[in-house]
């Protein structure tokens, strides 16, 4: 694997993989793994989800580009059904979550300067993460992942999150601020959930000063809080939110979408991408949309996340070991006391695939698609795994493990 044509930008696991169907994905030599974090909150359905397969091999025999200076069917379908349950006005499609943020961060500064702030500033929160290109990098609230690249792009104003304190301080003496990028749950921050009073506030905060708020639902969105949309279980509505990950289940797709003022400030010439809302992404993303309404996942996310967590905190109640678990739907948060990298290979060896973010948090990021059985299962084994890690002796749970399906 060493001497493999790549740059050297990941440390990648020594495992390959040769396919997947639903939680379950099996190495070159059959071996089979449980995913516990859907290849970070992208293959929401699972793997090798029928529709989502069908729909890419249908539309891969009828068109597959076609360049944006046209019209495609199957991107007016999408954007108008994301219009309908997001409750925006415009989309613009990109390839990923940190196109989808620099449309975002373009929006925000031409709003800016429509209204005549020339050096137009956006709010952004200590621990957050945005993307890895330069301006989506520099928004991120991440100083290791930004060092090496500096000079970073200016414009930014940092602020910490869930507090709505320092929203107004800066409000009183940044008056170039337009916007602020939030996310309803930081992910790689460690499974930081946004305080539904926080989030109404900076709602309150925006309206009074004129300010766009913008929610990154990149890993929230495509229903893993249980919602479309997370902000749908706040309350509150934004002026842009930006999608990207579980979107296409798999296939590279990303969404800024914007509502009154903010999705009328663009106009041709402004931005645009070669393949952004191709049809084929397209046709993947409707068909991620139609199953996540046909086979009520939303619910279904929503009493998992109740089952899951319910577990998680029977099984660890006075484990000195756990700080907290958190979250919000189907993204969950374990925090250690202590960094906990080396559970990665050790689960690995017990054919579960664990993600460790923020040094010490566990993220569990599950498909929607679990069946109890599977949700049990994945759950015994991330209490087995994390027992043996801490040398908690205490009597493991002896969930039978349910047979994984056929391999294709």
């Amino acid at each position: 694997m060493a001497d493999q044509p790549l740059l050297n930008t990941y440390g990648r696991l020594p495992i390959v993989f040769d396919h997947g169907q639903g939680p379950w994905l099996y190495d070159e030599d059959g071996n089979r793994y449980l995913d516990t974090f859907c290849g970070i909150a992208v293959t929401g359905l699972g793997h090798a989800h029928p529709a989502v397969t069908q729909a890419i091999q249908e539309q891969a025999t009828r068109l597959m580009h076609c360049s944006n200076l046209f019209h495609s069917t199957t991107q007016q379908t999408l954007a108008r059904k994301l219009c309908d349950i997001s409750g925006m006005d415009g989309v613009f499609f990109a390839n990923s979550g940190a196109e989808a943020n620099e449309c975002a961060i373009k929006l925000a500064r031409l709003y800016g300067h429509n209204r005549g702030i020339h050096s137009p500033a956006i709010i952004v929160m200590d621990r957050s993460f945005h993307g890895r290109t330069l301006a989506t990098l520099t928004a991120t609230g991440n100083r290791r992942v930004q060092a090496g690249f500096e000079p970073l792009v200016s414009g930014f104003v940092r602020a910490p999150f869930n507090d709505l304190d320092a929203f107004d301080a800066i409000a009183r003496s940044n008056p170039n601020v337009v916007a602020v990028l939030v996310e309803p749950v930081q992910g790689e921050g460690g499974v930081n959930v946004a305080d539904p009073i926080w989030l109404q506030g900076i709602r309150e905060v925006c309206d009074h000063h004129g300010w766009l708020m913008m929610l990154d639902e990149i890993q929230t969105g495509n229903g893993r809080s249980g919602h479309h949309f997370a902000y749908q279980a706040y309350g509150v509505t934004p002026d842009v939110v930006t999608l990207a990950k579980g979107l296409g289940n798999g296939f590279p797709i990303g969404a800024c979408l914007a509502r009154g003022d903010a999705a009328r400030t663009f106009q041709p010439g402004h931005h645009g991408s070669t393949f952004g809302g191709n049809p084929l992404a397209c046709a993947a993303a409707m068909a991620v949309i139609e199953t996540l309404e046909k086979d009520n996942l939303l619910a279904r996310a929503r009493s998992l996340a109740e089952r899951m967590r319910s577990r998680l905190e029977a099984a660890f109640a006075g484990a000195e070991y756990v700080r907290d678990i958190r979250g919000l739907g189907l993204m969950i948060g374990i925090e250690l006391t202590s960094p906990c990298a080396e559970l990665v290979p050790l689960a690995k060896t017990q054919g579960l695939l664990l993600n460790v973010t923020a040094d010490r948090v566990i993220r569990l990021l599950p498909p929607l698609t679990l069946t109890d059985d599977e949700a049990d299962t994945m759950i015994d084994q991330v209490i087995r795994i994390l027992r043996l890690y801490a040398g908690d002796d205490r009597e493991l749970p002896r969930h039978g493990q349910p047979q994984p399906p056929k391999t294709p």
